[in-house]
């Protein structure tokens, strides 16, 4: 028997995610029904457009992990955590009719899960596997605790998250950072891997070192060119990359470059997307009830996220649309960030 996994693809919490979903499966699902069974796995990112197509499907369960909900029959598993978790009402309705009534649950309530509150949709999958299914996630507790500090960015310092020297960031950049000719394949090798293996083995892989050079002297470049372009104005970080087509970049640069900022938003242009990115600096000494919430921000242009970060997928060939809602979030975010404390 067969089981997909689709993940949130460039996301270390999405490869977290997919990875303990698969050993779930085989442990609690696949070993007790004494059939074997094949794993295999497809990102999904967010784009301007449809999500989904229903060509991709596999034969047997499929299984979504650390994104958007689909109402589709064809939906065995899924796990999210996201404030923008449900497309549309009517996806979220068709969600809720499938969890049933509570004292009787529906057939979708042991199988489809959603909780926002959860700092990354790995400890998610990890709690219900425990306490639902008894799988014993001692084990993992490495990769759950990465997968929340680089999710929630409860990093210690900037610092910490932009020089990257653990194990787990640098899996962070070959992951997010991957040229996309090449992240489906590098995703499909060390997926499995994940659960495996100490994360430091992970990064020791040839096929990861083989990007990681590469990729550690685009990061560096990145940091230069925000440091070029950024510029920070009541409490707002910006800057334009769309002339310097790029797969990603670690969000958390604005913020090193400029400590004093409470929000950030980034125009960048990928091969499929012109994105604009959404951020609250994790180290902002604001209190949270006087932030904003960006997730609810970026709903209002078709994009998404959490209270804290949140994206915006725009068509590649057409900047302006980006551009008119990065004028717009700027200049709501600066009324934000100077609007006085709430009583």
């Amino acid at each position: 028997m067969n089981c997909r996994i689709f993940y949130h693809d460039k996301c270390f919490d999405g490869a977290c995610s997919a990875s303990l979903f698969t050993r779930f499966h085989r442990e609690c699902v696949a070993r007790p029904s004494g059939h074997p069974w094949q794993y295999d796995y497809q990102g999904l990112v967010h784009r301007a457009g449809a999500l989904f197509d229903d060509a991709w499907w596999g034969v047997g369960e499929n299984a979504i992990v650390d994104f958007k909900y689909s109402p589709s029959p064809r939906l065995t598993w899924w796990f999210d955590h996201h404030q923008s978790a449900f497309a549309s009402a009517q996806d979220e309705a068709n969600f809720r009719a499938g969890q049933g009534n509570p004292s009787s649950p529906g057939p979708q309530a042991m199988r489809q899960f959603f909780d926002p509150h959860y700092t990354s949709c790995t400890s998610w999958i990890a709690h219900i596997a425990s306490t639902k299914f008894g799988m014993d996630v001692a084990p993992l507790k490495d990769l759950i605790y990465w997968a929340d500090i680089v999710d929630g960015a409860r990093y210690q310092s900037a610092t910490a998250a932009v020089e990257l020297l653990e194990p787990a960031m640098k899996l962070t950049l070959v992951i997010e950072s991957a040229p996309d000719d090449q992240a489906g394949s590098i995703s499909r090798k060390f997926i499995p891997l994940l659960t495996e293996m100490p994360l430091q083995q992970v990064l020791e892989q040839p096929f990861v070192q083989h990007l990681l050079g590469p990729l550690l002297d685009q990061h560096w470049a990145a940091l230069d060119l925000i440091r070029q372009r950024s510029v920070c104005e009541q409490g707002v970080i910006s800057f334009d990359i769309t002339d310097q087509p790029t797969e990603g970049y670690n969000k958390f640069i604005p913020y090193y470059l400029h400590p004093e900022a409470t929000y950030n938003v980034g125009l960048s242009k990928s091969s499929f997307r012109t994105k604009v990115s959404v951020g609250t600096n994790p180290w902002t000494t604001k209190p949270a009830s006087d932030l904003a919430n960006i997730a609810a921000i970026c709903e209002r242009f078709g994009g998404g996220g959490h209270a804290r970060v949140g994206a915006i997928s725009f068509p590649v060939d057409q900047p302006e649309q980006a551009r008119a809602a990065v004028t717009q979030i700027i200049a709501e975010l600066k009324a934000a960030s100077t609007q006085p404390p709430k009583p």
